[in-house]
């Protein structure tokens, strides 16, 4: 499969690109736990059907120490007994926050008090800015159906 635009072909885009990788990059040194920030990513991701970033957020989590039982069940985390309470209300966020689409109000009230429970405001404003930018990567790479599979951890740090 080869995707149907090369985005790195254009110096406009390129430079749009940059300044998208530069946004989720600048969250890196926040408190936000990295493991929640993947497990966000990969959540967000798999929603949208985003094959290369589920496969690069699985990877990138996986070389940061993050357990396959976890990665296996961010799907369905609803169910899974591996993450904690604050992990569980991020991931609420995220679905939420990705969904809006399918959701008349948007993200809940609910969803942000129980996100407000475990995250301070800098976290918080982290945790929306981390899913605000995975679901533009997300966008671009569906629509030009990037390939996945060939990632390599950190490739893009």
């Amino acid at each position: 499969m080869e995707a149907r635009l090369n985005l790195l072909n254009s110096p406009l885009v390129t430079k749009s690109l940059r300044h998208l990788a530069s946004a989720g990059h600048a969250v890196a040194d926040s408190t936000l736990p990295v493991a929640t920030q993947e497990l966000v990513r990969l959540r967000a991701s798999q929603i949208n059907g985003c094959g290369y970033c589920t496969d690069m957020h699985t990877k990138d989590a996986a070389a940061a120490g993050e357990t396959a039982q976890r990665l296996h069940l961010v799907a369905a985390w609803r169910e899974a007994t591996v993450f904690t309470d604050a992990e569980r209300a991020a991931l609420e966020l995220a679905e939420q926050g990705t969904r809006i689409a399918d959701a008349s109000g948007g993200v809940t009230d609910e969803a942000w008090a129980n996100a407000q429970k475990f995250y301070d405001e800098e976290q918080l404003a982290v945790l929306v800015s981390v899913i605000a930018v995975i679901n533009a990567f997300n966008r671009l790479n569906v629509i030009v159906q990037q390939p996945a599979g060939d990632y390599v951890p950190g490739q893009f740090a």
